[in-house]
């Protein structure tokens, strides 16, 4: 049965300089499935925004087009960058997508190389991929980690040096897909503590609405591909009649 949207009576907060824009995004998958329509919303940098909604809403679709692994009808610009064929590269290296799988990017024999992999294929002299490496690792709190073989570690672990693997790129936005999915409470308390040190503008799609409430300022709601609500945090989880309409708990 079709979700009844509620009117967004919530307002994002204005910026200049968006790190991210994305303007009437529309997006049907080649089985026909529609996943997104009209999707529009705005980062300012250093916004750290929660996307949430139920499973099937379009989150991941969306983070998809990011950094243009999909491609749909309408506009996406990071960091006054307008995403196309030919500045596809630029646009991936100011992107840091983390999948909620770590090993679907961890493949290489040790941390280092993982870590590494981003910066080599940029061309960089080894002085600087070595600089980036030991900062990204530094950044995640596992530079005791750098020799260590990437397939022997936990979950957690893992999902740290996933995130090292983008920050080792000096992206504008990192995008997170269900960041603490999986994770003990011991590895989702440190992964909670990371991300709010992180200096870096984010966007992180997550069921753990207690993450949300903790971490985000501003949470973004999506449902059957759209937009339903955009605003602080606080005044979203306030809103009984918008979650429990969206498939949401409040925390």
């Amino acid at each position: 049965m079709p979700v009844t949207h509620i009117k967004n009576n919530f307002k994002a907060p204005e910026c200049d300089g968006d790190i991210l824009a994305v303007n009437d995004l529309h997006f049907s998958y080649p089985d026909g499935h529609s996943a997104l329509h009209g999707v529009s919303l705005k980062l300012c940098e250093g916004d750290k925004v929660a996307l949430v909604g139920p499973n099937g809403a379009g989150k991941s679709t969306l983070m998809l087009h990011l950094n243009g692994i999909l491609g749909g009808k309408g506009e996406v610009e990071i960091a006054g960058m307008r995403l196309n064929r030919d500045n596809l590269p630029a646009i991936r290296a100011q992107v840091g997508l983390v999948f909620q799988n770590p090993d679907d990017q961890l493949f290489s024999p040790t941390v280092f190389e993982d870590v590494a992999f981003g910066p080599l294929h940029m061309g960089l002299p080894e002085d600087e991929v070595r600089a980036r490496v030991e900062a990204a690792l530094d950044a995640v709190r596992m530079t005791s980690y750098r020799d260590r073989l990437s397939h022997h570690l936990s979950v957690g672990e893992k999902k740290r040096i996933a995130i090292a693997t983008v920050l080792s790129m000096n992206p504008s936005l990192l995008v997170l897909d269900e960041p603490s999915a999986g994770l003990d409470p011991r590895a989702r308390r440190t992964l909670i503590n990371l991300l709010r040190d992180l200096p870096i503008t984010m966007l992180v799609s997550t069921h753990d609405m207690k993450l949300v409430e903790e971490l985000f300022p501003r949470t973004i709601v999506m449902d059957e591909g759209k937009v339903v609500a955009d605003g602080l945090t606080m005044d979203i989880l306030k809103d009984e009649a918008l979650l429990n309409a969206h498939g949401l708990e409040k925390p």
